[in-house]
């Protein structure tokens, strides 16, 4: 008979397969930009789904979301911002009191700790103000290229470049835009795919169709209205 451990690892579900789809790069162009006309209709009101009041918050709730789900941060972010209510604030915040602040988002001692070192600097390198240019917010503690895209995209609106979480690097994949797997790769060639002014809201749409419909599990192919644009769909229709 069987070990309950063993049972469990039969029962795990097969990881979805990805197919790749011979083209030539002005036809995959071509699909990319049926794909992205079909999300503007799915998602038209596609944006972050972390809650802010300023650009700062919403670096700081984009930090907290690393390994967190959205609805985590959400519940913790309004009382950080209470406490500690400007980025002069969070510079001089105690270690331990921000760490029990965040804790339930998890890796919480690296997370206060970037946050209250991101607040320091911009507050002695850049008199105070968040800077809205990308290469000034990667030397930021705890900001890399995808926090910085989702800051400068969301708050101020500046195509920067693309946004790539785990949704969008799956995505990526499995529509059949690259096979690159590292998120700087990814991000290159999505630039190369998308029309600027598409950076921003496409990284919101493909995170929505990934949390929605594309799961990492059990994607829903026969519900996805992409299904006919991508190699991976197990679709029959």
């Amino acid at each position: 008979m069987a070990s309950p451990r063993k049972a469990a690892r039969k029962s795990k579900p097969a990881k979805f397969k990805i197919r790749s789809w011979r083209e030539s790069k002005a036809k995959r162009r071509a699909r990319v930009a049926a794909i992205v006309e079909r999300l503007h209709r799915d998602y038209p009101d596609a944006d972050c789904a972390l809650t802010y009041s300023s650009p700062w918050e919403l670096l700081v709730a984009t930090i907290l979301s690393a390994q967190c789900t959205d609805e985590r941060v959400n519940q913790e972010t309004p009382a950080l911002f209470a406490r500690y209510p400007t980025i002069a604030a969070m510079a001089a915040a105690g270690p331990e009191e921000m760490e029990a602040m965040v804790r339930r988002t998890g890796f919480f001692r690296n997370k206060a700790r970037a946050i209250r070192e991101a607040a320091a600097a911009i507050v002695e390198d850049f008199d105070g103000d968040l800077p809205r240019d990308i290469d000034a917010l990667i030397t930021l503690r705890g900001v890399a290229r995808k926090t910085a895209n989702v800051v400068l995209g969301t708050a101020f609106g500046i195509p920067s470049g693309v946004v790539v979480d785990t949704h969008i690097g799956r995505l990526s994949q499995r529509l059949g835009f690259t096979k690159e797997t590292d998120p700087g790769k990814i991000e290159k060639a999505l630039i190369d795919l998308l029309e600027q002014d598409e950076w921003i809201f496409t990284g919101h749409a493909l995170i929505w169709h990934g949390r929605r419909v594309c799961d990492a599990r059990k994607p829903d192919c026969a519900a996805c209205q992409l299904r006919d644009l991508c190699p991976s769909s197990t679709a029959t229709d």
